[in-house]
């Protein structure tokens, strides 16, 4: 084979795979969900920091599910999971009214443009109290991200957290799945520094969320990151958006 045909096979080859990867996406609902046109620009500028592709996939979003993305802030995932669980599915949006008392109103000013926009008609928008939690159906997915840490924090002085896993507990199906993702403190710490570094040990989490009855069952290592000290407060420009994160992923017993 001559170079000049050599050539033109591998670039043949290539526009053939390129072709492949743009179909699969097509095909990929979350893949979709993460090009999905309906998002802001400023939301999809921290999709390299958040990896949202990889998230969905450990959470097991699927076409047709019902999810609560508990404490959803400015609905960077709500809008996400409107996306991939299509018209036949539910995204319940849930804003703590205890931090809706005392929080800026841009916290969650995300979710209110969502749920006025008629674009997202499978997305519901609630204030509830945390140790009130409930969706109108059982659901397959409760997820929530970088805020677990603040259920220890002064917004919800008086409140258990045993009470609030628990409110999941019931509200998601027999072998529905809890995924709690959010920014790590050091290891050994417990619940030191979700206050002031906004920070949480991955191991208090888990043994929060497993005394209620959920069944721990691993965790994605997508936004972990090695380089972070973690004794530097979140919102530091030194290290803002690129955080050692954890995700861990509980289920609900199928027998529950």
């Amino acid at each position: 084979m001559t170079s000049y045909a050599m050539a033109g096979f591998a670039g043949l080859m290539t526009a053939a795979c390129l072709s492949v990867t743009a179909a699969a996406a097509t095909l990929d609902p979350l893949a979709r969900a993460v090009n999905d046109p309906r998002r802001p620009a400023e939301q999809i500028t921290h999709d390299l920091g958040r990896k949202p592709l990889e998230v969905m996939r450990f959470a097991e979003v699927r076409p047709g599910e019902k999810v609560i993305d508990f404490m959803s802030g400015n609905a960077y995932f709500t809008r996400l999971f409107s996306a991939a669980v299509g018209p036949a599915g539910k995204v319940y949006a849930v804003i703590p009214e205890e931090m809706a008392r005392l929080c800026s109103p841009s916290e969650f000013a995300g979710s209110h443009v969502v749920e006025h926009d008629r674009r997202y008609r499978n997305v519901a928008v609630s204030v509830q109290g945390v140790t009130a939690l409930k969706a109108p159906e059982p659901v397959d997915l409760v997820f929530t991200a970088q805020n677990y840490h603040d259920l220890h924090d002064h917004y919800f002085a008086g409140e258990k957290i045993g009470d609030v896993n628990r409110r999941v507990f019931a509200a998601l199906k027999p072998g529905g799945v809890y995924v709690v993702l959010d920014h790590a403190a050091q290891p050994g710490s417990g619940l030191r520094d979700t206050e002031t570094r906004h920070r949480i040990d991955p191991a208090a989490i888990r043994k929060e969320v497993e005394a209620v009855g959920f069944v721990y069952e691993g965790e994605s290592q997508a936004l972990r990151n090695p380089a972070d000290d973690h004794l530097t407060r979140v919102f530091d420009p030194r290290i803002r958006g690129r955080t050692d994160q954890v995700i861990l992923k509980f289920r609900k017993p199928a027998r529950a």
